[in-house]
């Protein structure tokens, strides 16, 4: 049975939980959902517009998205949980709904929901599923996002596969997101080749995109128009930058930042794969700089793809590498990267001199990058900008941590936001007035069965080196 435990419930059980005398300062760590079912931030902009709600999804440890059964949302300050979208019939094989996240700026969440005629014979995959939008005041109405056409002919701004952890630009005008493409998946299959390749999408609402149905339900009509904007090739250059994977992909700025020329352009950035002189993969930045008008073809072919190729990105779309470790002693870059608010900087991990990860910054005009932390033991997390772009937070030695972003030296810069820790934390999210930061942990139930609850933390609660719980 589910729970809608009142946010003073949830003190008391943190209080238990950490075994501290509830005094005020020792009130900072809140479990906000105690009920025996996963509550999946899943790394999302799961934060309402006002602050006031966290979103998640319910999956359970078969099937991933697959099996999740519904989307919900808790109020940070009564614990109140509200379901948002139940997929009905649900089963592990699918459809499934989640990796929600929150509009920074409507009353409306987006997540992955996977095609509706799933079976055990046709379950969820990464190249079945597409993006759903639902409105607070409406739940359990669904508006599909992307498009999705696999039946030739294929349609402009239609893609032909699935789309995942999709983000809203800062501004609200964009969705991005990660793609697989069923048609050149079926081609894989058949041909031994490889052709399943995961790149980077947008959607826009410059009209919607309408398909023909087939009978199995493959196809989709969406309200916004989508494009791929990253090109992939099954086998890269040597040497080059050519990249055969795009992922852990985030918008520049609010959507877009300001380039050399002093003009807003809208970006996203990346990870992309490369191969190094010796043939070895290698993980490196990028970023994509996308025009302002995505329905018109570029120069490597239509938007829509071929039977034997990619939708291909539009026209004026430049895909730019921003770093170059493929040759040194620690090559490689990681975690989904993340920009500043104005756009000035993006965030990634990479190794330092000794091989320890760590999370550097660099502009998307390019350039040197710099180290920002210093952890001994490294860091664990993608970092997440604070609504300033002062300071960062990120995880390390299980345990969340704020940078500042300054020229002090690294020990005066950091705060540690929960004490360290043997069990791991996930999915950390800053809200966006700065207050509050939420987090995943798995805890046990009376019966000893683990479940993925939701924690909060309130930074301006924390003084410099203090932990407040022992």
């Amino acid at each position: 049975m589910k729970e809608t435990a009142s946010l003073v419930e949830a003190i008391l059980l943190a209080i238990i939980m950490i075994g501290c005398k509830p005094t005020v300062q020792q009130i900072n760590i809140v479990q906000l959902t105690t009920g025996t079912y996963n509550h999946d931030l899943d790394n999302n902009d799961n934060f309402s517009p006002d602050g006031k709600w966290l979103v998640y999804d319910t999956r359970t440890g078969i099937g991933g998205i697959g099996g999740s059964p519904s989307v919900e949302r808790v109020n940070i300050e009564t614990g109140k949980i509200e379901e948002l979208f139940v997929v009905k019939n649900n089963q592990s094989y699918g459809p499934g709904a989640g990796a929600v996240s929150y509009s920074p700026t409507e009353n409306r969440v987006i997540f992955i929901h996977g095609l509706a005629f799933c079976s055990e014979k046709n379950p969820y995959q990464q190249w079945k599923r597409t993006g759903v939008m639902v409105e607070d005041n409406h739940p359990n109405v669904p508006l599909y996002m992307d498009a999705r056409d696999v039946t030739q002919p294929y349609t402009p701004g239609a893609l032909r596969g699935g789309t995942h952890r999709h983000e809203w630009s800062r501004d609200g005008k964009w969705v991005g997101y990660t793609y697989n493409d069923a048609i050149l998946k079926a081609l894989e299959d058949s041909t031994g080749k490889t052709m399943n390749l995961r790149t980077v999408g947008v959607s826009t609402k410059l009209n919607p995109v309408n398909v023909d149905k087939n009978g199995e339900g493959e196809n989709v009509s969406g309200e916004w128009y989508s494009v791929l904007v990253v090109r992939v090739v099954p086998n890269p250059i040597p040497g080059s930058d050519e990249i055969s994977n795009a992922a852990s992909d985030s918008w520049v700025g609010r959507g877009s930042y300001k380039n050399r020329d002093g003009k807003l352009q809208v970006a996203r950035a990346f990870i992309g794969k490369v191969r190094n002189k010796n043939n070895q993969p290698v993980d490196e930045l990028f970023v994509v700089d996308i025009p302002d008008s995505i329905n018109l073809p570029g120069e490597f072919g239509p938007l829509e793809g071929t039977p034997e190729t990619f939708p291909m990105p539009p026209k004026g779309t430049v895909q730019r590498r921003l770093t170059f470790t493929a040759e040194s002693a620690h090559p490689g870059c990681s975690g989904v990267v993340r920009s500043s608010s104005d756009g000035k900087f993006i965030a990634y991990i990479a190794s330092d001199e000794k091989g320890v990860q760590q999370i550097f910054v660099i502009s998307p005009d390019g350039g040197n990058s710099r180290q920002l932390t210093d952890h001994s033991a490294g860091v664990q997390s993608c970092a997440r900008w604070s609504p300033d772009n002062q300071s960062i937070c990120y995880q390390s030695e299980n345990s969340i941590v704020i940078c500042k972003i300054s020229d002090e030296p690294f020990e005066k810069r950091f705060n540690r936001v929960t004490p360290v820790s043997k069990e791991e934390l996930s999915n950390i999210v800053w809200s966006a007035d700065g207050k509050i930061i939420a987090f995943n942990k798995t805890v046990k139930d009376m019966e000893g069965k683990i479940w993925k609850q939701i924690f909060v933390v309130k930074p301006s609660l924390i003084t410099h080196h203090i932990i407040l719980f022992p």
